[in-house]
């Protein structure tokens, strides 16, 4: 596993790194599911190493949360990353569906288990 770009250059504040912006473009919830539109021989070289990394781990399907976690990016900044690189077509975004504000009973089941497997 790549070191997270957090470790690789700690002095670059995460203001800079999404431009100053503070909210995602698009409403994006931590449990969302994210996967990677590229393939791996897809040239990313251009991009930015936050890009990069991500696209890269979300060659298995992961949640926000899972990303912020695994790169050691604050959750602010990957919710603006995760939902710029979909605005870009290079991740697909699957995102839960509330039914008028009742929780998904598929999550919740996933978390209790999740939680029981600690």
């Amino acid at each position: 596993m790549q070191p997270a770009p957090a470790e690789q250059s700690s002095l670059v504040r995460p203001y800079a790194v999404t431009g100053g912006r503070t909210a995602p473009r698009t409403q994006l919830a931590l449990e969302a599911l994210v996967s990677s539109a590229t393939s791996a021989h897809h040239d990313l070289s251009t991009r930015t190493p936050e890009y990069q990394a991500i696209s890269a781990l979300c060659r298995q399907v992961r949640s926000v949360a899972e990303i912020s976690a695994m790169l050691r990016i604050p959750l602010g900044v990957t919710r603006i990353l995760v939902a710029d690189m979909a605005a870009e077509g290079l991740v697909q975004l699957h995102q839960p569906q509330l039914d008028a504000g009742k929780p998904d009973l598929n999550l919740l089941e996933r978390v209790l288990s999740g939680l029981r497997r600690l």
